[in-house]
């Protein structure tokens, strides 16, 4: 009986102190502004194991790593934060100081017209937002369409004819949008290196020829992979294998 009620003052102790995400997450910052990074980096990752994440916490977790000078976990969490928010602006300012800590200076090949727009814009953002405008053309285009239906005057049927015909149209286009970012985000698997120093490889085993060598912090493209190795492109074009160990994926 006793083992039994100390079981049961045991579990209600742990329950009154678990913190909830929102607690962890005040907790983090307060750790943060007092100067103790680790702390709230600990504290962050806390949150993270209950999957309750969002953009702002990654953003503040790549802000900490950033204070204790951890090139590519700060690239990482930032990278994470403008994956589940493309319009986090502080995010997007933060990882352009952040990438001028690594080494490899890797230049990017010339990108065609319509790919400077879905970079520009198009992928600013989420295919989820996307779906959330299509949604909302969905209701409008619905709702001009029965007002040109119920209209009385050959004025107003023309007015709402013209703008619910441009809805459905506008509507067809973030439904594509949708798909195709998708489909580019499922895809196209991105990681960050967390190797200080790598050796690329024209193969995937260790007996292989190095092509070319990455520091920590570089992003790349997964292309495929093969046991514990991993197909790799770089913004250059330049393509090798590494083991998977030594990256992180987005």
């Amino acid at each position: 009986m006793k083992k039994v009620l100390f079981l049961i003052a045991v579990i209600i102790s742990s329950l009154s102190v678990a913190q909830t995400p929102d607690e962890l997450f005040k907790s983090a910052n307060s750790l943060y502004k007092e100067g103790k990074y680790q702390e709230a980096i600990n504290t962050y990752q806390k949150i993270i194991e209950t999957d309750k994440v969002s953009s702002e916490l990654y953003y503040n977790l790549g802000n900490a790593y950033y204070k204790l000078n951890k090139v590519a976990p700060t690239i990482y969490n930032y990278e994470k934060a403008l994956k589940l928010n493309p319009l986090n602006k502080d995010a997007a300012n933060n990882l352009v100081f952040a990438k001028r800590l690594t080494l490899d200076a890797i230049e990017e090949l010339p990108q065609t017209f319509l790919q400077k727009i879905e970079e520009n814009y198009l992928q600013k953002l989420s295919y989820n937002q996307w779906a959330i405008v299509a949604v909302v053309f969905s209701f409008l285009a619905s709702l001009l369409f029965l007002l040109f239906y119920f209209a009385e005057t050959p004025s107003k049927k023309r007015l709402y004819f013209a703008t619910s015909m441009v809805s459905f149209i506008l509507l067809i286009s973030t439904i594509s949008i949708t798909f195709k970012e998708y489909h580019f985000v499922k895809n196209n698997k991105q990681a960050i290196i967390f190797s200080e120093k790598t050796a690329v490889k024209n193969a995937p085993t260790l007996h292989s020829d190095s092509v070319f060598t990455l520091h920590e912090g570089t992003k790349v493209t997964i292309l495929d992979a093969v046991d514990n190795w991993k197909k790799i492109k770089l913004a250059d074009g330049k393509t090798g294998w590494m083991l998977s160990d030594e990256l992180k994926e987005l």
